[in-house]
């Protein structure tokens, strides 16, 4: 029969992976000591060791290593809003273009002007 699903908090994960990556126990004994599937404690151990070099960064290097700042998200939304406004204007032009051709007997002709005459 299936357990129901657990949710450990933070503090137990860091327990349980300071335990392993302590090395005194194998993993056998501190999945049964903690009641844990051997491939969770390895996922704990893997995000702990990956984040602990985020306890001695700078401010700078944090900010460095969030991403794109937001004046440059700015930027790039401000661009491609441009090219937006370009497109549609040109899809637009095409657009008539075509109507006027197809409606006209593809002589470029307006429609109005063919049935005046």
């Amino acid at each position: 029969m299936k357990r129901p699903r657990r949710n450990h908090t933070a503090a137990y994960k860091v327990k349980v992976a300071l335990a392993a990556a302590k090395g005194d126990k194998t993993l056998a004994e501190l999945a049964e000591k903690f009641d844990v599937h051997p491939s969770q404690i390895v996922q704990w151990k893997t995000q702990l060791l990956d984040g602990a070099t985020g306890v001695f960064l700078t401010a700078t290097e944090k900010r460095e290593s969030q991403g794109p700042s937001v004046k440059d998200m700015q930027a790039k939304i401000g661009q491609l809003a441009l090219e937006n406004d370009f497109l549609a204007g040109a899809l637009a032009r095409t657009a008539d273009a075509g109507t006027r051709c197809a409606s006209a007997g593809g002589n470029g002709e307006l429609v109005g002007a063919v049935s005046a005459l």
